[in-house]
């Protein structure tokens, strides 16, 4: 069975979901059976390469509230965070283009590294302030999960896996994909957010069930 996560490195909920769909694929009953894919899901394809600037003020204007309400709001996102064992650090967050970093992620698929390069982004996004279009800084990454510098390096210098990351996006927007993260089973069940760990068990759960169905009537 096959899950696809579409999310973005710079999303706080795709962390989170992140965290509960491991929990809920821990407490699966057939999780060593399970293959998970993580897609391509930018939240801002526009975005330069840093933004600079009061981060608070930003998602005011973007999201139409209060500077205290963004402020707010990031303050939910931390306890929920920590919720789960991560500590988030929005006062050292550094906003920019994530587009290099998803075509990191294709090429880690390539060296069967593909999560431990998403966790590894998402923890330098969230908990170190790091700059999710600083080339130098997604080989360091790179390497600090098992992949070579020099292959990291030459990807991020060219435009391989530009089309990959726009095929996943593609591929949202046919699906019907607006939010992230998604998590999509054999693309016949899916559910948006970071549902609670039981939630996405149930959907692992009827994602079997459906699979077992269809290859005992095939």
């Amino acid at each position: 069975m096959e899950v696809e996560i579409w999310s973005d490195v710079a999303c706080p909920w795709c962390y989170i979901g992140k965290r509960r769909f491991e929990a809920a694929l821990s407490q699966f009953e057939h999780g060593d059976e399970v293959q998970v894919t993580w897609r391509s899901f930018e939240l801002d394809g526009e975005a330069p390469h840093e933004r600079t600037g009061d981060r608070a003020e930003h998602l005011a204007k973007k999201y139409g509230m209060t500077v205290a309400q963004a402020r707010e709001a990031e303050q939910r996102l931390t306890d929920a965070a920590a919720g789960e064992g991560l500590g988030f650090r929005f006062d050292m967050a550094r906003s920019g283009n994530t587009f290099d970093a998803h075509r990191l992620v294709h090429l880690a698929e390539e060296q069967d590294l593909q999560d431990a390069m998403k966790e590894r982004l998402l923890q330098a996004y969230f908990t170190e302030g790091e700059l999710m279009s600083d080339l130098d800084t997604l080989v360091r990454l790179a390497v600090e999960v098992g992949m070579d510098e020099q292959l990291a390096r030459e990807t991020l210098a060219s435009d391989r896996f530009a089309q990959e990351v726009r095929d996943d996006e593609r591929t949202a927007g046919e699906l019907g994909i607006s939010a992230v993260p998604t998590f999509v089973v054999d693309r016949k069940l899916g559910t948006s957010g970071a549902q609670p760990p039981e939630a996405l068990l149930q959907l692992l759960r009827e994602g079997w069930t459906k699979s077992s169905t269809a290859s005992a009537l095939a």
